[in-house]
């Protein structure tokens, strides 16, 4: 059998699977040089880890990885060697490369100014770290004249080149003869260092393990580059820059598919193709290879989106991007790899290390640990400060984790957990903000500090979209009462976020929880809180009305004085923006009536406060400065809890303001906005402090205080951007910064 019939075989199969040589390498772990230069029978027979190797990358099945192995056995047997290229010769490109065009400048830069000495390319699996680093060396060859050389150290396979054996083949290519390479490896790294001092040359250390692989291959000085690659960021090296490198942006990955697969859809088809791959270019190259074998895009997009069948579809034969994934976490030790697996369960985008530690059943700390691990390795991506996320690709691979190594009792008791544990924290979090409680339980000891109301507001918003999963979840459970029980801790925290956060769906699924349970006078209180949401946070008036009217409906029927109240206070809030504000006076009125008579001080002061805002619509601005300076003073008389308290004072502070601003009096807008102001930025809703803003800056304006009237306005438009149901104090902010620039 002669070598050279190998190298033949190996592409034969290789095109069978639908893999380029770049996919292969990600796959198999075999460098694109090797699989380069076995194909073309440019290299001895391959060794028989790295036939193994690419048997799995092949996705082989039993008989046929049998017949490959032997083919590679007996080549070996009648190797010869001439024709070998010269060591550590660079992979030949992709012709496939596309984009990365700020990446090569930002690196490009460094290299042309002499300060790229060492670079570390860091990222996923199959993000393209080493077509980069090729396309950087081409690029930059002629800076370097003593040569461009690429070493594979095979950092993610079962055997990694040691150091010992790497600075051999280094100063061979760099033309140490075999008798002149020292024995003792410290004294190997010596020669490299003395001999790239006096040279000019690029290395390329490809796929690297760890800190320990490469360090003893660094040179000392000299105008050398180096560039290595590895899914670590490999923090332990000192004095090199590191350069993270992510998935492709859009336009790019439309580019690559339209390289490697021909085209032939349209652009959204395109768009939708890259989305699916994750803009991840070894599952780009993938898909790029099912269109060029005449695969029909429709066909693929339809495959792609089964979530189910997104990874095998994307593995080529069974290699591909989950064999890529596979090797990192194969790397994990165990604690980390159930940690991995089990987060694919957090129903967020990104996430905390306190998740990671209720899911693992360990503490912070133990998850922190865990998690950096994950990320070294690249198997999560940093998410701002202290959180993190999956690749949309890796997340389905640890959702397959999942479900094939836990048990579906075990994984449904973590879910579970994980669920309980935002509910619980919500529920904590809310009662610093509940009239009756003002704090967490005494016995609170969750994995998140919740000391303080600006710690349990902080986690409340960041972790909006979980807690509210996590209610989804009770709900399709029948936990219809821990439904209703987070809602209800969270209504008077709920006027701090209103113009931020969609409370619509909060209380759309606590209302439709509460009628499947028997307290009715719970459920006309959920339904209340839902007419409130329709209106003041969306602006959706009409339904909010009839809404409130349901509730007014069932509380008459219930006998429910305190909810008759607060529904007849809900349902003048449309009517007011209808602009029938006698209307709306009259219900609040009565409003008012029925909140004394149940004893609800702060329903009470509250509607008088709406009382003065319909006033001030009405443009009866003296009426209304009466009304909200009263509000102030039985605010005052009557024993209104802090929540409550705090949230009455500020709004009539804010009325105030923008009372005497509609009116003209100058003056006493500043004097009540200088009052309004620490009230709603303490408060922390950004349309409250927007609207008082408006209010001072037209008021300096109007007094010759262009500076001050300049950075108040300036601050509303951005306070006020996007809040649909506040547009017209956006435009006063906008039409005031206007005047004053062509003042």
């Amino acid at each position: 059998m002669q070598r050279s019939e190998f190298g033949p075989r190996l592409r034969d199969l290789r095109v069978r699977a639908g893999l380029t040589i770049e996919a292969l390498a990600e796959a198999s772990g075999v460098s694109v040089r090797a699989i380069s230069d076995t194909e073309r029978g440019r290299s001895r027979a391959p060794q028989p880890r790295t036939v193994a190797a690419l048997a799995a990358g092949l996705g082989l099945a039993p008989a046929d990885t049998e017949a490959f192995t032997e083919l590679g056995r007996s080549g070996r047997e009648t190797t010869v060697t001439a024709g070998r290229p010269r060591s550590c010769e660079l992979p030949r490109r992709s012709v496939h490369f596309v984009g990365r065009d700020a990446e090569l400048a930002v690196i490009g830069r460094r290299v042309a100014a002499g300060s790229a000495k060492v670079t570390v390319l860091y990222g996923p699996p199959g993000v393209g770290k080493t077509a980069l680093a090729i396309r950087v060396a081409e690029q930059h060859r002629d800076r370097f004249p003593d040569g461009c050389y690429y070493l594979d150290l095979r950092g993610t396979e079962p055997e990694p080149v040691t150091t010992g054996d790497a600075l051999t083949v280094l100063l061979k290519a760099l033309g140490v003869h075999s008798r002149q390479v020292a024995r003792d490896e410290d004294e190997r790294a010596g020669q490299l260092r003395a001999l790239l001092a006096g040279r000019r040359c690029l290395l390329i250390l490809d796929n690297a393990g760890g800190e320990a692989q490469v360090r003893g291959l660094l040179p000392g000085g000299g105008a050398n580059c180096v560039l290595v690659t590895s899914r670590r960021a490999l923090g332990g090296l000192e004095a090199v820059r590191r350069h993270p490198i992510a998935s492709l942006r859009p336009e790019e990955s439309a580019a690559l598919l339209e390289s490697v697969g021909g085209g032939g859809g349209t652009a959204e088809a395109t768009a939708t193709l890259a989305q699916l791959c994750g803009h991840l270019p070894l599952a780009l190259h993938i898909a790029g290879t099912r269109l060029a074998g005449r695969g029909s895009m429709a066909d693929l997009v339809a495959e792609l989106s089964d979530a189910n069948r997104r990874l095998a579809t994307l593995s080529a034969s069974g290699s591909g991007v989950e064999a890529a994934f596979a090797v990192s976490y194969a790397q994990l030790a165990g604690p980390a790899r159930t940690t991995f697996r089990r987060l694919a369960q957090v129903p967020t985008v990104s996430f905390a290390p306190a998740a990671a530690a209720v899911l693992a059943g360990c503490d912070v700390f133990t998850a922190e640990d865990q998690l950096e691990e994950l990320l070294d390795l690249g198997l999560l991506q940093p998410e701002g400060a202290e959180r993190y996320r999956f690749h949309d690709l890796i997340r389905l691979f640890a959702t397959d984790r999942l479900r094939t190594e836990e048990p579906a009792e075990v994984s449904g008791d973590t879910a579970r957990r994980l669920r309980d544990w935002y509910l619980d924290t919500a529920i904590a979090a809310g009662r610093w903000f509940e009239p009756a409680y003002g704090g967490p339980p005494d016995a609170w000891s969750g994995p998140v500090p919740l000391d303080t109301a600006e710690l349990a507001q902080t986690w409340l918003q960041v972790e909006f979209d979980g807690w509210v999963e996590a209610m989804r979840g009770a709900a399709a459970g029948g936990a219809h009462q821990r439904v209703v029980d987070v809602a209800e801790a969270l209504h008077w925290y709920s006027d701090r976020t209103y113009s931020v956060e969609p409370w619509r769906v909060v209380y759309t699924l606590s209302r439709e929880s509460a009628a499947l349970l028997p307290d009715r006078h719970q459920e006309v209180t959920h339904i209340n809180y839902l007419a409130w949401a329709y209106g003041t946070c969306d602006a959706r008036y009409e339904e909010s009305a009839a809404i409130a009217m349901d509730a007014y409906r069932m509380a008459v029927e219930l006998g429910d004085v305190k909810e008759q109240a607060n529904a007849l206070a809900y349902a003048a809030d449309p009517v007011r923006h209808a602009g029938r504000h006698d209307e709306a006076i009259a219900m609040l009125e009565r409003s008012l009536a029925l909140a004394d008579e149940a004893g609800d001080d702060d329903m009470y002061v509250q509607t008088m406060i709406s009382v003065g805002l319909c006033l001030r619509d009405a443009g009866r601005s003296d009426a209304a400065v009466a009304q909200l300076r009263a509000a102030l003073t039985e605010l005052d008389r009557r024993p209104l809890a802090a929540a409550p308290a705090q949230i009455a004072r500020l709004t009539a502070w804010v009325h105030l303001s923008t009372t005497y601003a509609d009116a003209g009096r100058w003056p006493e807008t500043v004097e009540a906005a200088r009052a309004a102001l620490p009230l709603a930025e303490t408060f922390g809703e950004p349309s409250i402090t927007g609207q008082v803003q408006v209010a001072y800056g037209e008021a300096c304006a109007a007094l010759g205080d262009t500076a001050t009237a300049r950075d108040a306005l300036g601050a509303a438009t951005q306070l006020l951007e996007d809040r649909g149901n506040l547009a017209r104090w956006l435009q006063r902010a906008r039409a005031g910064l206007a005047a004053l620039s062509s003042a």
